[in-house]
C-alpha cells in the first residue's frame, strides 16, 4: 500500500508519467492496491484465529501495521532522497517493535 499511496508524490517530479493528471494517478494507485488487497485479505483470513489461523484480530492488526511502518521506512530512504530520520523517528520504531512484542506475550 505504500507505493499506492506514497509512490505518485515521486512522479511529478519524475519522467515515469509526465503529464499524467490526478484521476490517471488514482487509477494506477487502485490498480496497485488491488494487487496487495489480492494477497492481504486472504492472509489476513487464513490468520484470523476464528477461522483457525494462529493469530487474534489485534495481533494482525499490529503486526500489520508494523510491516507498513518498516517498508514505509525503506521506501523513504529509497525513492525519497531527501527524507532523512532523526532520533525521534528511531526510537520510535523501537516503539513498534515493542508494541509487536507486548502484543505477543502471553
Amino acid at each position: 500500500m505504500t507505493l499506492a499511496w506514497y509512490g505518485h508524490l515521486k512522479f511529478k517530479t519524475d519522467t515515469l508519467l509526465p503529464g499524467w493528471g490526478l484521476f490517471g494517478i488514482i487509477l494506477i494507485s487502485w490498480g496497485i492496491a488491488f494487487a496487495e488487497y489480492c494477497f492481504q485479505v486472504p492472509a489476513n483470513r487464513i490468520g484470523y484465529s476464528e477461522l483457525g489461523g494462529p493469530f487474534s484480530l489485534v495481533q494482525l492488526k499490529v503486526v500489520q501495521e508494523a510491516i507498513s511502518l518498516a517498508v514505509f521506512a525503506v521506501f523513504a530512504l529509497v525513492f525519497f532522497k531527501t527524507q532523512h530520520f532523526n532520533y525521534n523517528h528511531i526510537i520510535a520504531f523501537f516503539l513498534l517493535i515493542g508494541a509487536v512484542y507486548f502484543i505477543f506475550k502471553k
